[in-house]
């Protein structure tokens, strides 16, 4: 028997809550199958459910039950006001990022002014932060890569939905500009940096369904960090500025090994919105 709206979210809640999941996820949901905005979802809260949409909001309703990202369900996140598509192979972009994004475009200004400086996204995943800094910075020559094929499928289908201008390149961190002598003005990256020994006490959302390969990166959740410092004073320019997410607590260690590879430069170590220190920015020349 098929419910009405408000029927429909009522139960989805219950059953969320009662499995640990995010309550609110259920109206996420329902506004996906049923195609309409917020506004309209609860001006229709009387209305009944059409058969066909009521069996699919049940069954993702379960699905996120048992652990399924309602992003991989919906297919899509917003990230910085725009609509990214996103599957099991790239990691869901977080509120964080964009603000790794939004710093990076006021100190790019600062730095370069006008200038069409060069930019490359290590490990872009979805290309929620090449294409953002694109999109919002127009003259900026931006360069995505990412050492996985199928996550870079993902981020030339959402480079072509919104109209950046990206070259996209597979491969492992900076080896591909390494061998062609590739240099730039600014690097930023969100890689891996969660320590391998963090993994059971994750929620199975991120654990069971979100590449592992954008997640983990050995004991202390700094590999990726060393590797990517031992090849940055081969691509990157005499004036320069690099920029990292970094997990919670990891700023002091990531900005050392920053300064250890670039004695020149300046460091500083950015607090997100809730005081966590979330990015590390280094600038030189």
């Amino acid at each position: 028997m098929c419910k009405k709206v408000f029927e429909a979210l009522k139960w989805a809640s219950s059953f969320l809550t009662e499995r640990g999941r995010d309550e609110n996820a259920g109206e996420l949901l329902l506004r996906h199958y049923m195609g309409t905005s917020r506004a309209k979802l609860f001006a229709s809260f009387r209305d009944e459910l059409p058969q066909d949409v009521w069996l699919a909001f049940a069954k993702a309703v379960h699905q996120h039950g048992e652990g399924e990202p309602v992003q991989y369900l919906i297919g899509y996140e917003e990230f910085y006001g725009r609509t990214f598509s996103v599957n099991r192979e790239v990691l869901i972009p977080r509120p964080e990022t964009e603000e790794l994004v939004y710093h990076a475009l006021q100190r790019i200004k600062e730095k370069f002014g006008d200038k069409a400086a060069s930019l490359v996204d290590i490990g872009t995943g979805s290309g929620a932060i090449a294409i953002t800094m694109k999109l919002e910075r127009e003259n900026l020559i931006v360069t995505a890569t990412d050492i996985a094929r199928e996550s870079l499928e993902v981020a030339k289908q959402n480079a072509t939905e919104l109209g950046a201008a990206i070259s996209f390149v597979e491969g492992d961190l900076l080896t591909p500009f390494m061998e062609k002598g590739q240099k730039f003005d600014v690097l930023l990256s969100n890689p891996p940096y969660i320590p391998e020994g963090d993994r059971e006490t994750m929620s199975v959302v991120v654990t069971e369904h979100e590449p592992h390969r954008a997640l983990f990166a050995g004991n202390d959740g700094l590999d990726i960090y060393r590797r990517l410092l031992e090849q940055l004073p081969f691509v990157m320019n005499e004036k320069a500025m690099i920029a990292f997410e970094v997990g919670a607590g990891q700023g002091e260690l990531v900005a050392q090994l920053v300064q250890d590879a670039f004695s020149q430069a300046s460091v500083e170590i950015i607090h997100d919105i809730n005081g966590k220190d979330r990015m590390v920015f280094a600038e030189w020349g």
